[in-house]
């Protein structure tokens, strides 16, 4: 029986649904029990695993340091839920409350939480992405697969995308031996995310450690050879290289197709949510039965102007997901909005990388640690007049000091002393982002028209 929709009846015997067997969908299970949630709890994901951890798939699974099956997700807690895996969503019905899959059954809901993430973006052309070689990596299967053939030593492997995910395949094959070559369509490595001045250390480290960079080209054709085997690729400066594994690393689509019809507010670009993490319709109306988390969903961020935020972070899929749960079993008055600082972190070439805030908005920055030059440095950003991100490579430690001055709304360019800093550091520089309307491997950052000059907001995070 349906529960009448207070939170008391919700917690006893609610039905909640989670479409997207993922961290934030694991976390979100999790977070419901230990809040007192004893209803039925139905979990539904199209790949045929448990949920699993990706971070480590580009990094220490391809380079055989950790198995693919020791990814698993640890369990914080006992969840006693249905799962339902190796079935996609193929449809959501709200009046009836209803999620339909591909295998024709429905799961009713009282409540609905969405964390589908993305998938990688396929190679454009169906019969040279169906070439064997061509491979794109985001899911455990994917791994394993470039795992195998990378294993029998190819002669050489084709990047096309020098975004975190490419960059950090390309380590893999220098650290494996194998030699590579990455087409990028922008200026430098990482240009999207980071913008053109730390994109430029990118690209150092790609040539200093023996990756073919090649900027400013596209892949214009994957050729095979009778047996349908991937055999040369053509660029379009006119160079044909002879390769036998190309991947795919041009950034990611938000798994929202599925939600074609239903009338939420969801699109390439993500769910539109509120802070609360409930969906918007189409008309914008907030819905109360529907929530998003992770990847897939966009919120409102107060310190970057309550711009819609989507972030494909490791920390936000956490945090955004145990406020989902909380608030879907919540009265009005004691729900509480998603205010995750941005962070990420990458490792590529023996170097680690870690940012907090939103980059991609700034469009200037200053080095106040370290230098370019050395490969080791903390870069950072700034848009009208204050602090919006900071990036460091090989300098994680200061992440957490530009985290509050973020928080502070923090002047621009930083206004404190640094030891041994040199003068120039500090002159505020452009920061070379490629033209937004233009698609780039970067979070997506999508502007309301507010203006976060306003330094009266102090950002506090909320504790549990």
């Amino acid at each position: 029986m349906a529960a009448d929709g207070t939170p008391r009846e919700l917690r006893e015997r609610g039905r909640i649904v989670i479409v997207g067997a993922s961290l934030a969908g694991l976390r979100a299970a999790e977070q419901l029990r230990a809040e007192g949630f004893t209803g039925s709890l139905t979990l539904i994901g199209d790949e045929p695993h448990e949920p699993y951890d990706r971070p480590p798939l580009s990094k220490q699974v391809l380079l055989g340091r950790v198995r693919p099956e020791d990814t698993d997700l640890p369990r914080q807690r006992p969840i006693d839920a249905q799962w339902r895996l190796g079935v996609a969503a193929t449809g959501l019905d709200r009046d009836e409350r209803r999620v339909l899959l591909a295998d024709g059954d429905a799961v009713e809901f009282d409540r609905l939480l969405i964390t589908t993430g993305v998938r990688s973006r396929p190679w454009p052309h169906e019969t040279e992405a169906a070439l064997d070689g061509v491979c794109v990596l985001r899911t455990r299967d994917d791994t394993i697969q470039l795992a195998l053939r990378l294993a029998r030593r190819p002669s050489r492997v084709l990047v096309i995308g020098a975004g975190f995910t490419g960059s950090e395949i390309a380590s893999v094959c220098r650290e494996r031996g194998i030699p590579v070559t990455v087409a990028e369509r922008g200026q430098a490595p990482l240009v999207g995310a980071l913008g053109g001045v730390v994109g430029d250390v990118a690209a150092q480290l790609h040539r200093e450690h023996g990756v073919d960079l090649r900027c400013g080209v596209m892949v214009t054709a994957l050729e095979g050879d009778a047996g349908g085997r991937l055999r040369r690729a053509h660029l379009s400066d006119g160079t044909v290289l002879d390769v036998e594994v190309a991947v795919v690393a041009l950034g990611a689509v938000r798994n929202t197709a599925w939600l074609a019809g239903s009338g939420l507010a969801a699109g390439p670009r993500g769910i539109a949510c509120d802070s609360g993490c409930r969906a918007f319709d189409v008309h914008g109306i907030v819905t109360d039965d529907v929530f998003a988390a992770g990847d897939v969903a966009r919120t409102p961020h107060p310190l970057f102007g309550y711009q819609f935020l989507s972030l494909e972070h490791w920390g936000n899929a956490v945090a955004q997901a145990e406020i989902a749960a909380h608030n879907m079993i919540s009265t009005s008055s004691q729900r509480r909005p998603h205010l995750w600082m941005p962070s990420f972190w990458s490792s590529q070439f023996g170097v680690n990388i870690k940012s907090v805030g939103v980059p991609s908005m700034a469009d200037e920055l200053v080095v106040p640690q370290g230098a370019l030059a050395d490969c080791g440095f903390v870069a950072a950003y700034g848009y009208q007049g204050r602090v919006v991100a900071a990036v460091g490579f090989d300098h994680a430690k200061w992440m957490g000091f530009y985290a509050r001055l973020i928080e502070q709304a923090a002047s621009f360019p930083p206004d404190f002393p640094c030891v041994g800093q040199r003068s120039e550091g500090l002159r505020p520089v452009p920061a070379r982002f490629p033209d937004p309307a233009l698609p780039t491997h970067g979070p997506t950052v999508t502007l309301t028209g507010h203006s976060p000059s306003d330094r009266r907001v102090v950002f506090t995070p909320l504790r549990a």
